[in-house]
């Protein structure tokens, strides 16, 4: 019989003071998922290349109608920072210079999944969905295509679709179809 241990959990406020504190550095590559400081997966060259391809295709998009946020923090309070690959977020002067952003100021959240793809739909999917951002995507590199997940109610999103290479996906919050083409690497 298994013995159920009793974790402590971490605040953000917690992780944050651990990371002044100089305990977590930037080399450490770590994020906070439900109170638990989580390693992030190795970025390999085609994850990075697929991040760029989309800084620069929703910047030109989506040019002074959201913040194109990449690879930053997200504050799902209290016990979650989760780092998205892409975050399109509500304008602002300050660029979220104050704070990181709370889920009311997002859009869309994209994670570029080849090695990370169990992690993106078992583990961030129910924190993003439970948080109540509207519409997360999972650019799935290995069977190239868009994961779209819309409309969250509780830990789980209602609506998936899933739009292949000469397919197109819905950016709900602006109503633009999107070839995946342009999301997708070529081959």
């Amino acid at each position: 019989m298994a013995i159920q241990l009793a974790k402590r959990l971490l605040t953000i406020d917690e992780y944050h003071r651990m990371a002044e504190a100089h305990i977590l550095t930037d080399e450490d590559k770590v994020e906070l998922l439900h109170g638990e400081i989580i390693e992030m997966s190795p970025i390999g060259s085609e994850h990075s290349a697929c991040v760029k391809r989309l800084n620069a295709f929703f910047n030109q998009l989506l040019v002074e109608k959201a913040i194109v946020s990449v690879q930053d923090p997200i504050q799902i309070p209290s016990l979650s920072e989760p780092e998205p690959d892409i975050a399109l977020l509500h304008p602002r002067l300050n660029f979220y210079a104050d704070a990181h952003p709370l889920p009311k100021d997002v859009f869309l959240v994209i994670e570029v999944a080849d090695s990370s793809l169990l992690k993106d739909r078992q583990v961030k999917l129910p924190i993003y969905a439970s948080a109540g951002i509207p519409e997360y995507w999972i650019i799935n590199l290995e069977q190239k295509r868009v994961e779209a997940y819309r409309h969250p109610r509780d830990n789980q999103y209602l609506s998936q679709t899933i739009s292949e290479i000469g397919e197109k996906v819905h950016l709900a919050a602006f109503g633009v179809d999107i070839a995946c083409d342009q999301l997708l690497m070529p081959s």
